[in-house]
């Protein structure tokens, strides 16, 4: 199962770089880039004809992100289980700063926070929500759906990779 690393950039306001001269900063910046590589090195490459398979038994109240590339194009979607016991899921995009290239979440507790303008967003409002600061939604139409899986298609994912274009590449 392939879990986000989460750092705090010591000294930094919502958007920054972390440049500054700030050495911890700019460390810590630099493990996220390396982690952010990491993740896109092992990202599943999703093909015409292929889905993104996700077990709901993996599914629990810490959101999982799921690397996964399309044509080239990085993506990742996240899948948590909401307090009601539903398991819901979205991009891991802000549907607002996504052009950034920092518009994506990170968890803290029970929250997910945009690492762009740090708007805090609780995982019970992931896939009920949309149009705001919030991950981007992956609604029942564009998934199937079983007791033991979510099947998220080739043709949905490559048609909203243009939101991935510059994700986490404007540091």
């Amino acid at each position: 199962m392939m879990m986000s690393l989460v750092l705090v950039l010591a000294g930094c306001g919502a958007g920054a770089s972390g440049g500054g001269g700030n050495d911890e900063a700019g460390e810590a910046e630099r493990v996220q880039i390396e982690s952010d590589a990491a993740q896109e090195d092992n990202a599943q490459e999703i093909k015409t004809g292929e889905s993104l398979t996700i077990q709901t038994a993996d599914i629990t109240e810490t959101a999982t992100f799921y690397p996964l590339k399309i044509d080239d194009t990085a993506m990742e979607v996240l899948a948590v289980k909401a307090a009601d016991g539903t398991i819901r899921t979205a991009f891991n995009t802000c549907e607002v700063c996504y052009g950034s290239g920092r518009g994506y979440y990170k968890q803290e507790g029970d929250t997910l926070v945009c690492q762009n303008c740090g708007n805090r967003f609780s995982t019970d409002q992931v896939e009920v929500q949309s149009r705001g600061c919030n991950p981007w939604p992956i609604f029942d139409e564009n998934k199937t759906t079983t007791d033991d899986t979510i099947t998220i298609s080739y043709d949905f994912l490559s048609e909203s990779k243009t939101a991935f274009e510059n994700w986490k590449q404007s540091y």
